[in-house]
């Protein structure tokens, strides 16, 4: 009766190790190895990165907001309604 009693006093902990050998055994023998896994989403990680490199390029090549000419900072507030005066609509 004395080991029942330890036994259940750790049921918890012995769960959590079983589950972390489980995990394990999971990852290392189940899982596909990480090549595979590369060879197969090769063009996708080359296509965000790519993606990237244009993103970057176009961020260090384009004039910055505050270079802006007043007429287009108007457009940009008249087109996210920051105008004091909107336009007139006729009704029928």
């Amino acid at each position: 009766m004395e080991i029942q009693k330890q036994v259940m006093k750790f049921r918890y902990h012995i769960a959590a190790a079983l589950t972390v050998c489980v995990l394990m055994f999971s990852v290392f023998y189940l899982a596909p190895r990480f090549l595979n896994v590369l060879a197969f989403f090769w063009p996708l990680f080359l296509s965000t990165a790519l993606f990237l490199a244009l993103v970057l390029f176009f961020a260090n090549t384009q004039p910055s907001p505050a270079d802006l000419p007043v007429p287009a900072e108007d457009l940009l507030h008249f087109v996210a309604g920051h105008h004091p005066d909107p336009p007139l609509h006729k009704s029928d």
